[in-house]
């Protein structure tokens, strides 16, 4: 049995299973998901730019631009059957997803995701924009704003192991020397027992040419005395 050539192009294009989803088109739809897909790349860009040196590792912007595309399909779907709608319902009720959340920014950036999908879904371009308008601007604010909004942020910690028969002539040495290189820093933890002092500063700018100069301070002050760097920063030293 030969198909017309009209009858398979209604099908490509209306084909939807919905009268008001068959009205608004095929194109229209494609549009959206695009759409979505642009926003989501955009939210992944803020993430980069925000918050990529406070990340630990888990990198999840890599998976907004599929979330937002999934989120943007899953509605159109939905949003046009009632049947479809309770079976949604009722599968998230019983599916659970128990995937880790390493950075407390990350919810805030998903929040966002599924906001701008779910505007694309209902064809609310305006409201799409201003939501990434404020969400660029509460950055910005909380990046460029007064310290009580950003919190304590450290960058990472430096390790400082001084022998303990050294640490009582040594260690005002030590702690000025810091804290005239990192004067932001400050001392998180003092850990001593029989053999050796450990102690922790915390920094939030570290260049690297500093850490070459504070290596061989430290050498200067005694050829004993140890400084490890820890970074919370991807792709740092």
């Amino acid at each position: 049995m030969e198909f017309p050539i009209e009858k398979i192009t209604s099908i490509l294009l209306k084909g939807f299973g919905s009268q008001k989803m068959e009205d608004i088109g095929f194109l229209p739809f494609l549009l959206l998901l695009v759409l979505s897909l642009v926003a989501a790349m955009i939210v992944s860009y803020l993430y980069l730019k925000f918050y990529k040196n406070r990340a630990t590792g888990s990198q999840i912007h890599r998976a907004f631009p599929l979330l937002g595309i999934a989120v943007t399909a899953i509605f159109i779907c939905i949003q046009f059957s009632l049947p479809l709608s309770l079976g949604l319902l009722g599968a998230l009720s019983i599916v659970r997803f128990r995937t880790p959340i390493k950075e407390p920014e990350e919810i805030g950036f998903i929040m966002v995701v599924i906001s701008t999908s779910i505007c694309c879904a209902t064809f609310n371009i305006l409201f799409l924009c201003l939501i990434l308008l404020v969400t660029y601007i509460a950055l910005l604010m909380l990046q460029k704003g007064p310290r009580f909004m950003k919190g304590r942020l450290n960058d990472g910690v430096i390790i400082v192991t001084i022998p303990s028969q050294n640490f009582k002539e040594k260690a005002r040495e030590v702690i000025e020397l810091l804290r005239s290189v990192l004067p932001t820093g400050k001392i998180e933890s003092l850990v001593e027992n029989r053999d050796e002092t450990v102690v922790s500063y915390s920094f939030t700018k570290l260049e690297d040419d500093m850490i070459i100069r504070i290596k061989s301070d430290m050498y200067t002050i005694s050829d004993r005395i140890n400084a490890n760097f820890f970074f919370n920063r991807i792709g740092d030293i």
